[in-house]
C-alpha cells in the first residue's frame, strides 16, 4: 500500500472564494498518454477511484506553501491545492513539478509572471504597479472582488499591498466606513468587512501600522462587526470602550508604553474574538499578525523592566499589610499576566527579565502573598511561583535555603513556640497548600505537587568545585520540610486502617505517595533514613487496606520501588518489622480476581525470586509459606519456595555451592542417555560379572559390616595425603576460566581401578545436582541428568565415558580416567551406611 507520505487532500476553490474538500487519497506522478505528458494523479484511499488527473503545465504557477501545500490555478476560476499529510511527500512532489518545467526545487512558486488569462482580468498587471478602483461607494463591490481574487497569487498579493500603502487607501475605505454607517448602507458595510478582512490575509506589517494605529484601529474592528453571514452586527466596539476597562495598578507615566499596552490588548482582542477562524490556508497568511503581537509584548516588557520606579511600587504595594484585599489582586494578577507576557522572551533577554524580578524581591513578595487567605490571590501567586520554578529551579532553592539560615539565627533567640521553621519558609507554605487543597478534583495540588518535584528533583541541582547543591538543598528539605509533607501520611495511619478513607484524602495521599516514591527513586541516604527511622514503610502500608484501589497500589508501589533497589538496609527494615504482611493479607483478601492489584503483587514476588534477593526469600517463606503455598496459578511462589531450599541446601553444605558452579560451566556436560546407560549398568551388574580385579559396592549390600566399609575410606584418605602433588596437576588441567577450585578433588591412585556408586548426603534436597526442578537437571546447560533413586556414577574404565570429558586433552584421557576412578569424596559415606 502507498506510505503515508503520498497522503493527500485535495481541495478545489469554490465560487464563495472557499476550499471545498474533495477526498482524500495518494498522490503519483507519471507520464498520461490521453494527455501527452507528464501528470499528477490522485486516487481516493476508500476506493481507488481517480479523484484528480491533472498535467504538469510548463507554464502553470505552481506554489508550495507551508511545507505542505501545492496550490496552482487550471483556469481561470479554477483552482486546485494538494494538502499533504507529510513534508517529505510534498517535497518529493515538488521536485517532480520543478523537474518537468526546469525549475530549481529550492523555490516557493515555479512562475514569476502570470498568465494570459490573470493579464485579461487585471489591467497592466505586468506592470510595475497596480492601479486600484477609486474609492468610492459605487465601487466597494469591484474593490473587494479585486481583493478577494487577488489573495491566491502571492505576485498578486504583492502588488495590492503595495498600491494600498503608496496611495494611503486604507483611510478613505474607513471614511467610506463612517459614510455607510451614517447611511446604513447595509450593503456597502458587508463589502468593506469582505476587503478589510482580505486586507489582513494579505500579511504585510506595513499595512498592520495603519490599520491598528491609535486613529484607525477602532474603525477597522467597527468594519469586522459586519459579518455578512450574521443576521446582525456584532458590537466589538462597545465591549472595547464600555465593558473592557484599562486599570493602572501602578500609574504608568510613560505615554508610549501605555499606548503599546492598549494597541497589544485590541489586537489581541481582534485576533482571538473579531477575525472568523481561519482555514488551513489561510493560517500562514495571519503569521505576521502573531508576529506583530509577539513584539508588542516583549517591547512592554522590556519597557516595563526598565522602569525602577514602576517595579519597585509594584513590590512595595504587593507586601504591604495596608494594602486592601481588592487592590493586591490586581497587583498579583498584574504580576502574573506580565510573567506571562515574558514567556515570548528570547532566553537571554528572560535571564535579564528574572533577574531582575529576583533582584526586586519576587520571591519574599510570593511568601507574603501565599500566607493569605484570599484564594483567588494564593492561584495567581502560585502561577507566578510556577513560572520562576520552571525557568529557574536553583534561584527558588537559593532563596529557601538562605531563608532557612536565617530563621536558624533567629531560633536561637526565640523559644520553639513562638516561631518554627514551618510556618516561615516559602517552600512550606507550598506544601501546605497542596495538602489543603479545597478543589475537589485537586487541580491546584496536583500543580504544585508538580513543582516540589523540579525542586527535589536532582538532575536539575548544580554542581560546583565547593559545594554540590543536590546536598545542601536536600539536607535542607529533610531537615526543615519533609515532616510537612508527611503530615498527612502519618495522621491518616495511626491505626490498622486509614482513619479517613473519603476520595479526596486518598487523591491527597496518593500524591504525598508519588512524590515520595520520587525521592526513594532519586535521592539516596536521606529518604532511607527518613523512612528507616521514622517507620514510613510502615504507615504506607497500612494504606494497602483503603478501599480505593488506586491509593492501595500507590503504597505498594512505593514498597515496589524499595524493593527494587536491592539495599540491604531496606530489606532488614523490611523483615525486621514484617511488613510483607500486609501485602500478604491484601493479597488473600483480593482472592482470585485476576486485576491490576493481583498482578503487581505477583509481580513483586517475581522480581524477588528472579533476582535472587536471598535475605527477603528466606523471609517470605519461613514467615508466610503456609499462606501462599496452594497458589498455583502461577508458579512465582513454589520458585521462592524451591530458592529458599537451595539457599538452605547451600548453608548446609557449602561444597555442593561449589560443585553447582562448576557443573554451570560447559567442560562438565554429558549427554544424557549415556549417564542413564550408565546407571542401569551399575545396578544389573553383579559381583560375579567383575572382570580385572574390578570391586564394586553394591548400594543394596547390607550384610558387609562397618568395619569391611571404612576399610576402603581410610584407604582412600591415605591415598589422598600421598598424592597431594598429583591432585594439583590434574585441577590445573580443569581450567575453570578463572574461577575457584571446587571443593571436591579428583586423585590419583595406581590400585586397581573402581567402580563406584555414592549419593550425596544432600542429594534429596531440591536444588542439587541431579533434583528435579534444579540446575542440576536435565535439559539445562552443564547439568547432569536426574535418575529416579538420585545417584551419579564415577565409572570404570572399560567402555563408559568418564564424569569429566576435556575436549582439548585427548591425548591424556586414560590417564585422567584413572585419576578420575580413584577418586571418592568423603560425603559417600552415607551411601555405603544404606
Amino acid at each position: 500500500m502507498t506510505d503515508t507520505r503520498r497522503r493527500v487532500k485535495v481541495y478545489t476553490l469554490n465560487e464563495d472564494r472557499q476550499w471545498d474538500d474533495r477526498g482524500t487519497g495518494h498522490v503519483s506522478s507519471g507520464y498520461v498518454e490521453r494527455l501527452k505528458g507528464m501528470s499528477l494523479l490522485v486516487r481516493a484511499e476508500s476506493d481507488g477511484s481517480l479523484l484528480l488527473e491533472s498535467k504538469i503545465n510548463p507554464n502553470t504557477a505552481y506554489q508550495k506553501q507551508q511545507d505542505t501545500l501545492i496550490v496552482w490555478s487550471e483556469a481561470e476560476n479554477y483552482d486546485l491545492a494538494l494538502s499533504f499529510q507529510e513534508k517529505a511527500g510534498c517535497d518529493e512532489i515538488w521536485e517532480k513539478i520543478c523537474q518537468v518545467q526546469g525549475k530549481d526545487p529550492s523555490v516557493d512558486i515555479t512562475q514569476d509572471l502570470v498568465d494570459e488569462s490573470e493579464e485579461e482580468r487585471f489591467d497592466d498587471m505586468s506592470s510595475p504597479g497596480l492601479e486600484l478602483p477609486s474609492c468610492e461607494l459605487s465601487r466597494l463591490e469591484e474593490i473587494a472582488e479585486l481583493v478577494a481574487s487577488s489573495l491566491p497569487s502571492p505576485l498578486r498579493r504583492e502588488k495590492l499591498a503595495l498600491a494600498l500603502e503608496n496611495e494611503g487607501y486604507i483611510k478613505k475605505l474607513l471614511e467610506l466606513f463612517h459614510v455607510c454607517e451614517d447611511l446604513e448602507n447595509i450593503e456597502g458595510l458587508h463589502h468593506l468587512y469582505e476587503i478589510i478582512k482580505g486586507i489582513f490575509l494579505l500579511n504585510r506589517t506595513a499595512l498592520f501600522e495603519v490599520m491598528f494605529s491609535e486613529e484607525c484601529i477602532m474603525d477597522v474592528i467597527g468594519c469586522l462587526e459586519y459579518d455578512p453571514a450574521l443576521s446582525q452586527p456584532r458590537k466589538h466596539r462597545e465591549f472595547l470602550t464600555k465593558t473592557a476597562k484599562f486599570k493602572e495598578v501602578i500609574p504608568i507615566s510613560d505615554p508610549e508604553l501605555k499606548q503599546k499596552i492598549h494597541q497589544t490588548y485590541r489586537v489581541q482582542y481582534i485576533q482571538d474574538m473579531v477575525l472568523p477562524t481561519p482555514s488551513v490556508f489561510e493560517e500562514n497568511m495571519l503569521s505576521t499578525l502573531h508576529s506583530f503581537i509577539f513584539f508588542n509584548k516583549v517591547e512592554i516588557v522590556g519597557m516595563l523592566q526598565e522602569d525602577e520606579k514602576f517595579l519597585t511600587d509594584l513590590f512595595a504595594q504587593l507586601t504591604d499589610e495596608a494594602t486592601d484585599e481588592e487592590k493586591r489582586q490586581e497587583l498579583v494578577n498584574f504580576l502574573k499576566e506580565f510573567c506571562a507576557f515574558s514567556q515570548t522572551l528570547q532566553p537571554q533577554n528572560r535571564d535579564a527579565f528574572f533577574k531582575t524580578l529576583s533582584n526586586m524581591g519576587i520571591l519574599p513578595a510570593l511568601e507574603v502573598i501565599l500566607g493569605m487567605d484570599d484564594t483567588q490571590v494564593r492561584s495567581a501567586a502560585t502561577d507566578i511561583f510556577s513560572y520562576l520554578v520552571e525557568y529557574n529551579p536553583s534561584m527558588v532553592r537559593e532563596f529557601v535555603m538562605q531563608e532557612a539560615q536565617q530563621n536558624d539565627d533567629v531560633s536561637k533567640k526565640l523559644t520553639e513556640q513562638k516561631i518554627t521553621s514551618k510556618d516561615i519558609l516559602l517552600i512550606n507554605l507550598i506544601i501546605e497548600h497542596m495538602i489543603c487543597d479545597t478543589d475537589p478534583e485537586l487541580g491546584g495540588a496536583v500543580q504544585l505537587m508538580g513543582l516540589l518535584r523540579t525542586l527535589v528533583d536532582p538532575e536539575n541541582m548544580l554542581a560546583t568545585a565547593n559545594k554540590t547543591e543536590k546536598t545542601e538543598f536536600l539536607g535542607f528539605f529533610y531537615k526543615h520540610c519533609m515532616h510537612v509533607l508527611t503530615a498527612p501520611l502519618l495522621a491518616n495511619t495511626t491505626e490498622d486502617k486509614p482513619s479517613k478513607d473519603d476520595f479526596q484524602t486518598a487523591q491527597l495521599l496518593a500524591l504525598v505517595l508519588e512524590l515520595l516514591t520520587f525521592c526513594v527513586e532519586h535521592h539516596t541516604y536521606h529518604i532511607k533514613n527518613y523512612i528507616i527511622n521514622k517507620d514510613i514503610l510502615r504507615r504506607v502500608l497500612v494504606l494497602m487496606a483503603s478501599k480505593h484501589a488506586f491509593l492501595a497500589l500507590c503504597a505498594l508501589r512505593f514498597k515496589r520501588k524499595i524493593i527494587g533497589l536491592k539495599d540491604e538496609f531496606y530489606n532488614r527494615y523490611i523483615m525486621k518489622s514484617f511488613l510483607f504482611e500486609p501485602v500478604v493479607k491484601a493479597f488473600l483478601n483480593n482472592g482470585s480476581r485476576y486485576n491490576l492489584m493481583n498482578s503487581a503483587i505477583i509481580e513483586m514476588f517475581e522480581f524477588i525470586r528472579v533476582e535472587d534477593i536471598k535475605s527477603l526469600t528466606a523471609h517470605v517463606i519461613e514467615n508466610y509459606w503456609k499462606a501462599l503455598e496452594d497458589v498455583d496459578y502461577v508458579q512465582t511462589f513454589k520458585g521462592l519456595k524451591l530458592r529458599f531450599e537451595q539457599q538452605r541446601e547451600r548453608q548446609d553444605n557449602p561444597k555442593l555451592d561449589s560443585m553447582r558452579s562448576i557443573l554451570r560451566n560447559h567442560r562438565y556436560r554429558r549427554d544424557a542417555r549415556t549417564l542413564e546407560d550408565e546407571e542401569e549398568m551399575w545396578f544389573n551388574t553383579d559381583e560375579d560379572d567383575m572382570e580385572d580385579g574390578e570391586a564394586v559396592v553394591s548400594p543394596s549390600d547390607k550384610t558387609k559390616n562397618d568395619d569391611d566399609i571404612m576399610d576402603p575410606i581410610s584407604k582412600f584418605m591415605e591415598r589422598k595425603k600421598l598424592k597431594e602433588s598429583e591432585e594439583k596437576e590434574v585441577l590445573l588441567k580443569t581450567n575453570l576460566s578463572g574461577r575457584q577450585s571446587p571443593s571436591f578433588k579428583l586423585s590419583l591412585s595406581s590400585g586397581t581401578k573402581t567402580n563406584l556408586t555414592s549419593q550425596s548426603s544432600a542429594a534429596n534436597l531440591p536444588g542439587s545436582p541431579g533434583s528435579p526442578g534444579s540446575p542440576g537437571s536435565p535439559g539445562s546447560p552443564g547439568s547432569v541428568p536426574k535418575n529416579t533413586s538420585q545417584t551419579a556414577a564415577i565409572t570404570t574404565k572399560g567402555g563408559l565415558v568418564g564424569l569429566v570429558d576435556y575436549p582439548d586433552d585427548d591425548d591424556d584421557d586414560d590417564d585422567e580416567d584413572e585419576d578420575k576412578e580413584d577418586a571418592l569424596p568423603l560425603s559417600k559415606k552415607a551411601k555405603f551406611d544404606s
